[in-house]
């Protein structure tokens, strides 16, 4: 068993229910337009369907969904690595508001909604009831082969599109050879034209600063000369007034204590000037005066103005223009390297080809196990001597899912030729066929619940029982809950929960309840009878639940 229980509050048209369900096989019954398949949505919805806004009940701020499983050791490092809790039952959790807003909780703690898909697949198979439509859709019956035999495109996807960028850039290359070998040209003689320059990032700023100081260079040595001479040279000079006051302080400090903090700050007075005048003296000896390094200065910030202006750049940017045109020439001078853009397209498409053979090895020691294990099925849905193949047809071009297309085909009768089922199958024996499907692909899942939603649509009589007696041998070894309306299958079930609908108010209210024995006699008696119930259907019912 896995489903424990599942509870509602303001789901659709249910506004509270607490369901415990069972092992084994059960069905859900009732009345058309009861809402047989809520439980359904909402068992998806807490798997991490996609949420909106109708699915809360009218009136209501939000609704919440939980459902309680029993957790399948396989899941228990999963759920330790994100950081779950590790407790006796899995306890999954929704809440959709009227806004279409969704929040999840796995164990009481905050979960994404890719989580709780992640954790879908190891919990609960779902087969819908219009599965038969998917049978004539190429897309669907590769994936469903796929799925039977465990194949991942994931890696041939990957190698798929490697390929095609690969394929795309030799292809635009030799397509724009002209106008990436004139683009390469003008890029080169651009190039060519600042690498007279060689700006380099922040030099323009530093150009100018030089460029001021040079051409007033004179002006600065004579503001350093006048500084020195006030602070050094002449007879009042800074430095020798300073020093007389301080022999003045020091004679008498020791008779004086508090002229010790005066004493200090001269001292570093002192310090500060003679260590200026030196500074200043040697400003003066280096600071540069030739008219030679002035003229090339303004040579080359003439340059950098004139380039500036022909490529409309403020003159600060040059730098990083000049190291993007050497990025862009390398990507030209790349795209119009044929060769080596040929061997990086022939190695993209060895790897791709691997890839696909991985690929079509697997399905074709699929396809005949499928074929096998479907043929037999339907021998007892009412198809005796009926075949059903799988076909794998080659592309005329490999795409990203593989290099064959999938078809499935089948034979009504005993030595017919398999044609595909689209064109040979009626409406009922694309649904037996899609429950003979159904049942061979859950008998090879790992899920420890498996839901049917009418898959048992389209057919009846004594078909319907053998559906029955299926879904039942399936229960033995898992969970099965299946929504039907034939009551040779619900006649089956170990369990059955009643569907119901009661006016609210001007709002219509729906249940759902395990019921006993005589009242499966009832609800089965209404479903042979179309809705009423006879002495007749009751037996008749009675009989069906006792064979």
């Amino acid at each position: 068993m896995s489903l424990r229980r599942i509870v509602l509050r303001d789901f659709v048209i249910v506004q509270s229910l607490d369901l415990e369900l069972e092992g084994g096989f059960g069905v859900l019954t009732g009345e058309t337009g009861a809402g047989k398949s809520i439980l359904i949505d909402a068992l998806q919805l807490a798997l991490g369907a996609r949420a909106e806004s109708g699915v809360v009940r009218e009136g209501a701020p939000r609704c919440d969904i939980a459902a309680e499983f029993d957790p399948p050791p396989s899941l228990a490092p999963w759920l330790e690595e994100q950081g779950f809790p590790l407790e006796d039952g899995l306890l999954l959790r929704r809440t959709v508001d009227t806004e279409g807003r969704s929040r999840a909780w796995i164990n009481g703690s905050a979960a994404t909604v890719a989580q709780l898909k992640t954790l879908a697949d190891g919990l609960v198979d779902i087969h819908g009831q219009h599965a038969w439509q998917s049978l004539t859709r190429a897309d669907a019956v590769r994936d469903l082969l796929d799925a039977y035999a465990g194949i991942d495109t994931g890696p041939a996807g990957k190698a798929w599109a490697h390929w095609r960028q690969s394929r795309k850039a030799l292809d635009a290359a030799t397509e724009k050879q002209a106008a990436l070998q004139q683009e390469s040209e003008r890029l080169s003689w651009q190039i060519a034209e600042m690498d007279k320059l060689a700006p380099q990032i922040g030099e323009w700023n530093e150009l100018n600063a030089q460029h001021g100081r040079l051409a007033n260079s004179q002006a600065l040595i004579e503001a350093a000369q006048t500084a020195t001479t006030v602070l050094d040279e002449n007879d009042a000079n800074a430095a020798g007034l300073i020093h007389r006051a301080l022999s003045a302080l020091q004679s008498q400090a020791h008779i004086e204590p508090q002229f010790s903090s005066a004493i200090e700050a001269l001292e570093s007075a002192l310090a500060q000037v003679q260590d200026t005048v030196h500074g200043l003296h040697h400003y003066v000896r280096h600071t540069d005066q030739d008219p030679g390094n002035l003229e090339a200065l303004d040579q080359r910030l003439s340059l950098w103005v004139s380039l500036a202006r022909r490529y409309r750049r403020a003159p600060e940017e040059l730098a990083e223009v000049h190291a993007q045109w050497k990025e862009e020439l390398a990507r030209v001078d790349q795209a119009l390297d044929i060769d080596t853009l040929q061997k990086a397209e022939r190695a993209a498409w060895k790897a791709f080809s691997a890839a696909l053979q991985t690929v079509s090895k697997e399905r074709h020691k699929a396809a005949p196990r499928l074929s096998k294990a479907v043929t037999q099925t339907m021998q007892t849905l009412g198809m005796q001597g009926g075949a059903f193949e799988v076909a794998l047809l080659p592309l005329d071009e490999p795409q990203a899912q593989g290099a064959e297309q999938v078809e499935f085909r089948v034979a009504g009768h005993a030595g017919a030729t398999p044609k595909p089922v689209g064109k040979v199958a009626s409406g009922g024996e694309l649904s037996r066929i899609a429950l003979a499907i159904s049942v061979v692909t859950s008998r090879l899942g790992q899920a420890p619940t498996l839901i049917f939603d009418e898959v048992d649509s389209g057919i009846g009589g004594a078909v319907a029982h053998t559906v029955g007696q299926l879904l039942r041998q399936l229960g033995q070894d898992r969970q099965v809950l299946a929504v039907t309306h034939l009551p040779q299958v619900a006649a089956c079930a170990d369990h059955h929960l009643l569907v119901s609908k009661q006016a609210a108010g001007r709002q219509t209210q729906s249940t759902v309840a395990p019921i006993d024995r005589e009242a499966r006699v009832r609800e089965l008696a209404r479903m042979l009878g179309g809705g009423e119930q006879s002495e007749i259907s009751l037996a008749h019912a009675r009989e069906m639940l006792t064979t």
